[in-house]
C-alpha cells in the first residue's frame, strides 16, 4: 500500500472511543427523555389536572346542557382517559328526541358533544293535552305542552303507527309557509283508503286528501286559492284530482223552510 493511504491502529483508536462515547450519550439521552415522559404522563394521569375541566355540548334546544351531561354520565370528576366517545354518544341516542350524538375529546381536559335533536313537526291533541309529534313518528308523552303551540298542525285521531309516520314524512317535504298555514289535521280513514284524511286551514277552508300524495298536491296550496273567492268558503278535494265544493248556507236554507212552513 501506498504509504499517505497507511492509518496507524493507535491513530485510529481515540476516534472509536470518541465515536462510542457520543452514541451512548445519545442513548442516555433518549432513555432520560422517555423516561421523565412517562414520569409527567403518570403524573397527569392522577392529578386533577387530567380530571374532565369542561363539557362543551352543541345542537341542543329541547335538551338542557344539564339533561344532557347527565344522560352522558360525564362529571369534573371523570378522569378525560375514561372518556369513551362511542359509549357516552350510544347513551345520549337513547333520549327521545337525540337523533345524532358525537363526542369528541379536545386536549388536555374538555369533551365537546355535538347533538342532532329530532324536528318536532306537529302536535297531537289528546282531551286537553297537546303532545309533541317528531319527525320519525315518535309521540313525546312526557312533554305535554302547557300552551296550544302556534303555527304548528295539530293533530287529532291519530296514534303510533303507519298512518302517523307517514304524516310526518309529508308534513316534512312541505314549503314552510303552507305547512304553517294548517290548523288542525284529522285522521279519518276509509274502507276505500286507510290514509285519509281532513284539514281545516286557518284561512276558512277544509281539505280531503289522501297521505299517499299529500306533500306532492298540497304544494299547489297557495295556487289553487288563489283561483278561489276568498269571501267564499269550502271543501277543497285532493284525493283524486282536484275540485272545489263551496259549503251550503245550512242557516239561511232551515230559515228558508221554516218561513215555508208557516206560510
Amino acid at each position: 500500500m501506498e504509504k499517505g493511504k497507511i492509518v496507524a491502529l493507535e491513530d485510529r483508536i481515540p476516534k472509536l472511543k470518541e465515536q462510542r462515547r457520543r452514541k451512548a450519550n445519545r442513548r442516555l439521552v433518549l432513555l432520560l427523555i422517555l423516561f421523565f415522559t412517562v414520569i409527567v404522563v403518570i403524573a397527569y394521569t392522577q392529578s386533577p389536572f387530567s380530571h374532565v375541566k369542561t363539557i362543551t355540548i352543541k345542537g341542543n334546544e329541547v335538551y338542557s346542557h344539564g339533561e344532557i351531561i347527565k344522560k352522558s354520565g360525564l362529571s369534573k370528576n371523570t378522569n378525560i382517559w375514561k372518556v369513551r366517545n362511542n359509549t357516552i354518544a350510544s347513551k345520549l341516542q337513547q333520549l327521545s328526541e337525540i337523533k345524532k350524538a358525537d363526542v369528541n375529546i379536545q386536549w388536555p381536559n374538555t369533551v365537546l358533544i355535538q347533538v342532532k335533536e329530532y324536528k318536532r313537526i306537529a302536535y297531537l291533541k289528546q282531551d286537553t293535552n297537546y303532545f309533541p309529534v317528531m319527525e320519525n313518528g315518535k309521540i313525546l308523552k312526557d312533554r305535554q305542552a302547557e300552551k296550544i303551540p302556534v303555527n304548528s298542525p295539530i293533530l287529532l285521531e291519530f296514534k303510533e303507527g303507519a298512518a302517523l309516520n307517514k304524516m310526518m314524512k309529508e308534513l316534512e317535504n312541505l314549503p314552510s309557509e303552507i305547512l304553517n298555514s294548517i290548523s288542525e289535521i284529522y285522521y279519518s280513514p276509509k274502507k276505500t283508503d286507510l290514509y285519509h284524511i281532513s284539514l281545516f286551514m286557518n284561512d276558512g277552508f277544509e281539505i280531503s286528501a289522501t297521505l299517499r300524495s299529500f306533500s306532492e298536491k298540497m304544494v299547489h296550496y297557495p295556487s289553487i286559492i288563489s283561483q278561489l273567492d276568498p269571501n267564499k268558503k269550502g271543501l277543497i278535494d285532493l284525493e283524486v284530482g282536484s275540485y272545489f265544493k263551496a259549503f251550503e248556507p245550512e242557516v239561511e236554507g232551515k230559515e228558508v223552510e221554516k218561513d215555508q212552513g208557516e206560510g
